[in-house]
């Protein structure tokens, strides 16, 4: 007889080592590991929990298994990660894309509700491309460039946007927060650095030891990214466009101040992420 463990029984000895380990879903993270490893759909193990795991896969399932234990991220080890209607690739280059950026997409469709009009997007910071790509997706008639200090952000947004189809009307550029651009965009957006330097020891260490530090640390106070995105905005945005930028936990007051000393109008409270958090502020050129 075969050595080899049944499929069942490997899930459940992951998310016994998972648990261990503090990870926070371990069933859900050792399905998804354990489906990777396999090349299978994560719903085809129940059906096929009597199987042996042929030894390939189970040496594949315990090396993801090390490096989840290890705190990498399951996105980061399956290379990929679930936005909006998107299956996105990731690179060490890149934030993983999470459910509260999606309250930025969200308010930017509520701000330009008709889906008939051309916009000109700008995605300031795009790192995969998440934010850009969602929107244009939802918005068929729009066109977009997104922009990146770093240009393995910018490789893997290409490759996004292209997995997508939407290359046709999106293109990626490298800069730092769109002082290269002439301006003329309808819509600005972005998810920009806001943790303070300080912060950083005391983040999860999916987030310390996995995310990029230059898609994190926005100086001493977590607002550097914000002052130059908001000088830009008057430049950048035409007669009655907007912005809505991604908030970090407690800066929607100097957020909001920095916007309307450039000229701005915030739109109302910030659009609240699942959490309850304020998210996502919108602002419009007065």
């Amino acid at each position: 007889m075969s050595d080899a463990p049944a499929i069942a029984i490997l899930r459940r000895r992951m998310t016994t080592a998972l648990a261990a380990a503090g990870c926070q879903t371990p069933d859900l993270d050792a399905r998804l590991l354990l489906a990777h490893a396999l090349a299978t759909d994560p719903g085809d193990l129940f059906t096929r929990g009597e199987e042996p795991v042929p030894a390939a896969a189970e040496a594949a399932a315990e090396a993801f298994l090390a490096r989840r234990a290890a705190g990498e991220p399951v996105g980061r080890i399956l290379g990929h990660r679930a936005f909006w209607s998107l299956d996105l690739l990731l690179s060490p280059d890149t934030l993983e894309p999470r459910p509260d950026t999606e309250t930025v997409v969200e308010a930017a469709l509520d701000m330009f509700p008709d889906v008939a009009v051309p916009l000109r997007i700008l995605d300031l910071g795009t790192g995969t491309g998440a934010i850009l790509a969602a929107l244009l997706l939802e918005r068929p008639r729009a066109t977009g460039i997104g922009l990146d200090r770093s240009e393995g952000a910018a490789r893997t947004a290409r490759d996004n946007l292209a997995r997508a189809g939407l290359t046709p009307r999106a293109s990626v550029l490298v800069g730092d927060w769109g002082a290269a651009l002439a301006g003329g965009f309808d819509l600005v957006v972005s998810n920009p650095p806001y943790i303070t330097a300080g912060e950083m020891a005391g983040l999860s260490r999916e987030v310390r030891l996995f995310d990029p530090a230059l898609a994190l640390v926005a100086g001493e106070d977590g607002l550097d990214a914000y002052r130059a995105i908001a000088a830009g905005l008057p430049r950048l945005l035409r007669p009655g466009g907007g912005a809505v930028l991604e908030l970090g936990a407690g800066q929607e007051a100097s957020v909001a101040a920095l916007l309307r000393a450039r000229g701005l109008a915030v739109c109302g409270p910030a659009r609240r992420d699942l959490g309850g958090v304020p998210r996502a502020l919108a602002a419009r050129i007065a």
